[in-house]
């Protein structure tokens, strides 16, 4: 049986600041995620760390790493099923095992959306993507569109400018609202990327790969490859097997300390009910949640 004082659900942003602080406090802990790096570690660029003007997502997350196990920190890749309290620790399944913790930080991020539309499904890897920083490179010289309008999608619209003959942005509303003026400015002065607005996707079409779109307009555009980046919404299967309280799916916590309604839980990044889903906020709520947890241990022993 193996126990711990702290456990970190998630190898993102948040959860692997949680594990530095952790390691600084010398506690004995254990982070466990999927995807090390998390979402973070798909982005093109980050423009906006202090101290990185310019650096791609899994560059910042190769750096934290490093980081992280120069102070010991010790990460396992498993996908946790299940969490009950038990007496004083709480049992967490992964899909290989057992672990037992005093405390622990929910940082389990968010999962993307899907458009739910015929042949999304039936062509994902054969030009369906989630992920341009995975596969832009596939599309040199291709014509290909990105499906949304937030940050996400403008700048893997960017990237795959560098790659691909012409970029179609689709986007169901009439304008990039919701996105950064310096991410619209420089989309705005790329030539190869043709916004489509006030339109949305009815059917991904293709015979054994994708070949282009239909549009609730009536329009059809010929493409080699659709990549979705509609947003993201919170997992919430474990917080609510739990009996966390949530907000819209999104984990409360009261802020000053990242604690849950959950006596031993608290929650960082993404997962939670903040405003300003970022990098540099995911990475500060797992410095406060790792330092709260660590001053309940210091005054339970």
């Amino acid at each position: 049986m193996e126990k711990y004082d702290l456990i970190i659900i998630g190898s993102g942003a948040a959860g692997l600041t949680a594990g530095i602080y952790a390691a600084r406090y010398n506690l004995n802990f254990l982070i466990i995620g999927e995807l090390q790096g998390g979402a973070i570690s798909e982005a093109h660029k980050v423009c906006n760390y202090p101290s990185q003007n310019n650096i791609s997502g899994f560059e910042l997350t190769k750096k934290i790493v490093e980081h992280l196990k120069e102070l010991e920190g010790e990460i396992v890749q498993e996908r946790v099923k299940e969490i009950k309290k038990e007496k004083d620790f709480f049992k967490i399944q992964t899909n290989k095992k057992e672990y037992f913790a005093k405390k622990i930080i929910l940082a389990i991020g968010r999962e993307k959306q899907i458009l739910n539309v015929p042949g999304e499904k039936e062509f994902l890897g054969k030009g369906v993507s989630y992920c341009a920083t995975c596969d832009a490179a596939f599309y040199k010289n291709k014509i290909v569109a990105v499906i949304g309008g937030g940050n996400v999608a403008i700048t893997a619209a960017l990237l795959l400018a560098e790659h691909a003959e012409k970029v179609y942005v689709i986007y169901r509303r009439d304008n990039f609202f919701r996105a950064e003026p310096a991410w619209i400015k420089q989309l705005e002065k790329e030539n190869k990327i043709e916004p489509i607005f006030n339109s949305n996707v009815k059917e991904i079409f293709g015979k054994n790969s994708v070949e282009g779109v239909k549009l609730d307009t009536g329009k059809e555009i010929k493409l080699d490859g659709v990549f979705v980046e509609i947003g993201a919404l919170p997992k919430e299967i474990i917080s609510r097997s739990l009996g966390i309280k949530t907000e819209k799916g999104y984990i409360i916590t009261d802020k000053n300390n990242q604690k849950t309604n959950i006596n031993g839980i608290y929650a960082a990044g993404d997962i939670t009910n903040n405003n300003l889903k970022q990098v540099i906020t995911a990475c500060a709520e797992g410095a406060i949640a790792s330092t709260t947890a660590y001053e309940e241990l210091k005054l339970e022993k």
